[in-house]
């Protein structure tokens, strides 16, 4: 990659806390056995020549964090900056994100070690509080906000809530379905290869909650509201958590689905796994 591809930074992600990543001892596992972190990190950073950054959470199991006991090493093991997500791995995306804990980690990080928080940046105002509350941190990554609201990054650089309409959120819509076929191709296998990530991704553009409907600004990333009428009909659709509505979507933009065909996500956004804490 280092000497094939034109990038700025190489990332590892350490903090990946899916099952099939996880069981083979990778991602989130790595938090477990520091000594393959650091063999992992040193080797990689000795054979490049673009900065090398590492993706952690705050430690395996929930209630022993260990990322503060590792901050110092990380950066003498080679890594550039590291992005911490203020979870565990058990947790998932359960529970609201320990931003404190990202401070702290932060604070005792050396000079040269660039520190990332992560966690629940739905608006530019967690933006700007983050930064203020820790001005240690480099800056902040956007996950989940990203696929829930795909402008909140024209929010942030234009520090404003943007009341977006159902009509200029269908736009992106199709934007996203052209670039689909435009790589994918439109044959019959580019078009339900595209619709089958434009579901995945509905499957979380639907918790958007429109500015103008809300009583309490700006809206928190885990914030589940009852059914409601949008202000036209297709914000409504868009509201949906049906999944039926997702493919109806799908079907305004890439024609009819094929005969008995169904969708189920595969994520599991609020998985929290208890029987791995005993």
């Amino acid at each position: 990659i280092d000497r094939e591809c034109s990038v700025d930074f190489i990332d590892i992600n350490m903090g990946c806390p899916i099952d099939i990543v996880v069981d083979k001892g990778a991602g989130s596992a790595l938090l477990t056995k520091p000594m393959r972190m650091k063999n992992i990190i040193q080797a990689t950073s000795a054979i490049l020549d673009k900065p090398l950054t590492i993706k952690v959470r705050t430690g395996y199991l929930e209630g022993r964090n260990r990322v503060d006991a590792l901050i110092g090493d990380i950066s003498r093991w080679g890594a550039s900056a590291v992005t911490i997500h203020g979870r565990s791995r058990q947790q998932r995306y359960s529970k609201l994100a320990d931003w404190d804990y990202i401070y702290q980690c932060a604070e005792k990080a050396s000079e040269t070690l660039q520190v990332l928080g992560n966690g629940d940046v739905f608006s530019y105002t967690d933006w700007n509080k983050h930064l203020s509350d820790c001005p240690k941190l480099s800056t902040c990554m956007i996950a989940r906000g990203a696929l829930i609201k795909p402008w909140i990054f024209t929010e942030i650089k234009e520090q404003r809530h943007w009341d977006i309409s159902s009509n200029e959120r269908f736009s992106i819509l199709k934007d996203f379905v052209h670039n689909g076929l435009e790589h994918w191709g439109s044959d019959s296998k580019g078009v339900e290869t595209t619709r089958h990530f434009l579901l995945e991704w509905l499957s979380y553009t639907y918790r958007y909650i429109p500015i103008g409907l809300l009583e309490i600004m700006p809206q928190r990333s885990n914030w589940r509201p009852p059914s409601y009428f949008g202000r036209d009909d297709l914000e409504t659709l868009m509201a949906s958590d049906s999944a039926a509505d997702w493919i109806r979507i799908s079907e305004m933009l890439l024609g009819p689905v094929p005969s008995g065909f169904s969708f189920a996500p595969k994520h599991k956004s609020n998985a929290y796994d208890k029987a791995e804490n005993g």
